[in-house]
């Protein structure tokens, strides 16, 4: 029997930060303790860049090269172009729509900048940079990365205006684009005002929906942007209604319950592996960009 999900908290994002030259973003998901680790797993950290103009010039801005090892990062571009390059030989370049999802696992040294061309032109950034823990088990594994397109990702009409895409997991039926470690359901919902679209996740999954722009109601509680709205884990369905014009990201998984040992770009389980993991950058065991 379905019931209602119900609203437990709202977060509030802290003020905005530069990371690199080339991405203004809010942190939208809570982190650093140990219960917020819990309330949020297997996410680790949302960064959102709201629209940001950024000027012509020949230099792309963005994060120059640096490491990851223990979990994922899942990029979703809604305005601009970005490029990515690592040391596994890979590059690629991301267009409205696209999404990258990498597994950095065992290890992985890339650099995030604006596209080349769209930075001689400039123009406005929109984006979001998900983490996604690794189990243990999966820490290990060699580096790679899926990249999708737009066209990759199936989208599913709500009414006439609106839409939902289907990054990872599952939406009535529907599967996502992405392969995941353990169950992930992330979507990106866009919902003209006055629309609404129910949700259905199991009892006991982690779920919060990230407000990016506009505002919703959630079953009689209201959420603006820059806002993350935790769920309890009783019930399953979860009804959003746009306010005004609504963009969103729905996260729901099953807890990884693992212990997290996390230092900035390093995400383990004890102190003992982080050493390991700065050990083997320092090394060069994580590769070089050419």
């Amino acid at each position: 029997m379905k019931t209602i999900k119900h609203v437990i908290d709202i977060y509030k994002a802290p003020a905005p930060h530069m990371v690199g030259d080339g991405f203004r973003v809010h942190s939208v998901l809570p982190g650093g303790t140990r219960n917020e680790n819990n309330r949020v797993s297997p996410f680790i950290l949302l960064d959102y860049g709201a629209p940001a103009y950024f000027p012509p010039t020949n230099r792309p801005r963005g994060v120059d090269q640096h490491p990851h090892k223990g979990f994922e990062t899942v990029t979703v571009v809604y305005q601009g172009e970005l490029e990515h390059r690592d040391s596994t030989g890979s590059y690629g370049k991301l267009a409205p729509g696209d999404v990258q999802w990498m597994t950095a696992a065992n290890g992985i040294v890339h650099e995030e900048k604006h596209e080349t061309a769209f930075s001689k032109r400039g123009g406005k950034v929109e984006m979001a940079q998900l983490w996604v823990n690794l189990p243990k088990a999966h820490k290990s594994d060699q580096p790679h990365y899926q990249n999708l397109t737009k066209a990759d990702i199936p989208v599913v009409p709500i009414g006439e205006n609106s839409y939902l895409r289907v990054i990872a997991g599952e939406y009535n039926g529907t599967k996502g684009a992405a392969s995941t470690y353990s169950p992930v359901n992330v979507l990106d919902v866009q919902l003209k005002k006055g629309d609404s679209v129910t949700v259905s996740y199991p009892e006991n999954f982690n779920t919060m929906a990230v407000l990016m722009q506009g505002k919703a109601d959630f079953d009689g509680t209201a959420a603006n942007a820059v806002e993350t709205v935790f769920f309890g884990k009783q019930g399953t369905d979860i009804t959003i209604t746009a306010i005004e014009d609504t963009s969103l990201l729905m996260l729901s998984g099953e807890p990884i319950d693992e212990p997290i040992f996390a230092y900035g770009p390093f995400v383990m389980n004890n102190e003992q592996e982080i050493v390991e993991a700065i050990n083997d950058y320092n090394a060069g065991k994580m590769g070089f960009l050419n």
